[in-house]
């Protein structure tokens, strides 16, 4: 495991903010800061529901806590896709040659500052991606990126993620790959 600073600094891995993990998570699948802003999320949510006052595509006090309906938007307008991947199939049956990356969403405690934890449950959008051949978590909540391995270490750990029914796995492909990311005989 490389956690020196040369290797840490080839990483883009940004922090979280009020509620846009799924802003992170997008900018840091894209591995730079500028590929999508809170502009640009919020104006897909008015053209996902352009009539309505509340929208349903993100947070009612518009902080963020946006939606896959979202995050799908997003990734079309860059030429990818989003398909979420039926934990009944074993993540080995994935063509990691077709993958741009994964997007989960997983349940997170609504805390009052850093550590006074609610009993409002909440969902969070994370990252995780091949950098350089080394599979990285990038989750805006961790201080920096998490280690995870090869391919073989990342089946692991998807294995491990799908074990957890509260938990969805998004597989982020271009959209010319969305319907053929299995390998050939899964």
């Amino acid at each position: 495991m490389d956690n020196s600073p040369e290797a840490q600094e080839i990483i883009y891995h940004e922090k979280q903010m009020k509620e846009l993990c799924a802003l992170h998570a997008l900018n840091n699948l894209f591995q730079n800061p500028k590929t999508f802003s809170k502009a640009d999320l919020d104006e897909i949510c008015i053209n996902l529901s352009p009539q309505t006052w509340l929208n349903p595509h993100r947070s009612i006090l518009g902080l963020g806590n946006y939606d896959i309906n979202v995050i799908m938007t997003a990734l079309q307008k860059k030429g990818f896709e989003s398909n979420w991947f039926d934990r009944r199939k074993d993540p080995k049956c994935i063509d990691q040659q077709k993958v741009e990356g994964y997007i989960l969403n997983i349940p997170s405690q609504f805390k009052i500052g850093k550590y006074v934890p609610t009993p409002i449950k909440r969902r969070h959008w994370l990252t995780v991606r091949n950098i350089n051949g080394i599979y990285y978590n990038l989750d805006s909540k961790l201080d920096n990126p998490e280690h995870i391995g090869r391919e073989e270490d990342l089946v692991e750990y998807l294995r491990d993620v799908l074990s957890d029914i509260d938990k969805e796995l998004f597989v982020v492909t271009r959209i010319e790959n969305s319907k053929s990311y299995f390998k050939e005989n899964s």
